[in-house]
């Protein structure tokens, strides 16, 4: 798979209470299933620690609409404490096969209890490429 601005659904996103993510990863239409035949995944890195006391459910969602808010349905999720969101962890929300069946992929972090802050990178990718997954700094101004 190609890895690309359309792989990145949130890029140092600062989650302050429940929310979806800035982007959505558009499939080409709603029957297209990526899931099949490769498992895929959405891979949470926290560039900002999570606020002290909070309980984040960490979720896949697909929507019919690309602000992800209209036919909103979960593929997977996980349940991550805020003591294990820190920077330098890395949160994998498996996809099960056969389950995308709406056009936009997203993601979702639902926060509640203690300080409901945290700042995200979220990725869609096959599960099997996670591990030599690498990113790298945005080079802006380079002298040669």
């Amino acid at each position: 798979m190609r890895y690309d601005i359309e792989n990145q659904l949130s890029v140092a996103q600062a989650f302050t209470a429940t929310a979806v993510s800035t982007n959505s990863y558009k499939k080409q239409s709603a029957v297209q299933d990526l899931s099949i035949g490769r498992l895929m995944c959405l891979v949470v890195y926290p560039t900002v620690d999570s606020g002290a006391g909070s309980t984040h459910v960490l979720a896949a969602i697909q929507t019919t609409d690309s602000a992800l808010t209209a036919g909103l349905e979960v593929l997977g999720s996980i349940t991550v404490l805020a003591a294990n969101l820190i920077v330098g962890s890395k949160h994998i929300i498996p996809i099960p096969q056969g389950t995308m069946n709406l056009q936009y992929i997203g993601f979702r972090d639902s926060i509640s209890g203690g300080t409901t802050t945290v700042t995200l990178d979220v990725y869609l990718m096959p599960l099997d490429e996670v591990e030599s997954f690498k990113t790298f700094p945005k080079v802006v101004d380079a002298e040669v």
